[in-house]
């Protein structure tokens, strides 16, 4: 217990030395917009949000004055990430749209995609989750977002194929395992394995997610005795 209060004062000491030296940072280059994102970023993490989106309007308001459009796209996709962060997600949508760097699309259309998926919209999720996947093809968090989306659509097959990419190179994922368990349940494929993979990654994970087993089991057994 003693351990534990050490260390989380000591996280909390080292949190304090950066956040100092970002602002330092930003006080020396008050023209690098990649300091006050920095700042904007950690803050979110820190769950600080006010900060964080005073930070980011203040940046937006000084970047807007150059019409630097490459800083004005790295901060509306932190600050779409803050709205996303705290459930805004209409104003995260509006923010990720808004952006037109190419470095920074696949990025801001996997927001898009995991946005309209907070919102329960799984076929907009799928658009802009293929969007995102014709620019990056194996980034893992693109692939969950699509498995996820498909398999709340019902398409289960589909959804498993986009599960096996991320398991193929990222097999400690816990919530892919889950979803991959639940799809081959469906299916009629082996399912324990992938179940118990996800109970050793992450049991907190796993007992959140439990019902859905069966909720599974619930309807496969109707399904079953209608056929019967």
């Amino acid at each position: 217990m003693a351990e534990e209060k050490i260390n989380r004062e000591e996280q909390k000491k080292q949190t304090e030395k950066l956040v100092h030296k970002l602002i330092t940072a930003i006080d020396e280059y008050p023209d690098r917009a990649n300091n006050y994102y920095d700042l904007g970023a950690l803050l979110t993490r820190l769950k600080d949000y006010e900060q964080a989106e005073e930070l980011f309007m203040k940046a937006l308001g000084i970047f807007d004055a150059k019409q630097d459009q490459e800083a004005i796209d790295l901060l509306n996709y932190g600050l779409g990430n803050l709205y996303y962060e705290v459930g805004k997600v209409d104003r995260a949508i509006d923010l990720f749209n808004k952006i037109e760097d190419p470095k920074r699309k696949a990025d801001s259309y996997l927001m898009l995609a995991q946005s309209y998926m907070k919102k329960g919209l799984h076929k907009q999720a799928v658009a802009y989750g293929l969007t995102a996947h014709e620019l990056r093809p194996n980034d893992p968090e693109i692939n969950q977002v699509l498995g996820d989306s498909l398999l709340a659509l019902g398409e289960f097959a589909q959804a498993g194929d986009y599960y096996d990419k991320i398991l193929k190179r990222h097999p400690g994922r816990a919530d892919t395992q889950f979803n991959r368990g639940l799809v081959a349940m469906v299916l009629g494929q082996p399912y324990q394995d992938y179940l118990n993979q996800a109970k050793q990654l992450d049991l907190a994970y796993y007992q959140k997610s439990e019902q859905k087993i069966a909720d599974i089991e619930k309807t496969l057994r109707k399904t079953q005795s209608h056929n019967d």
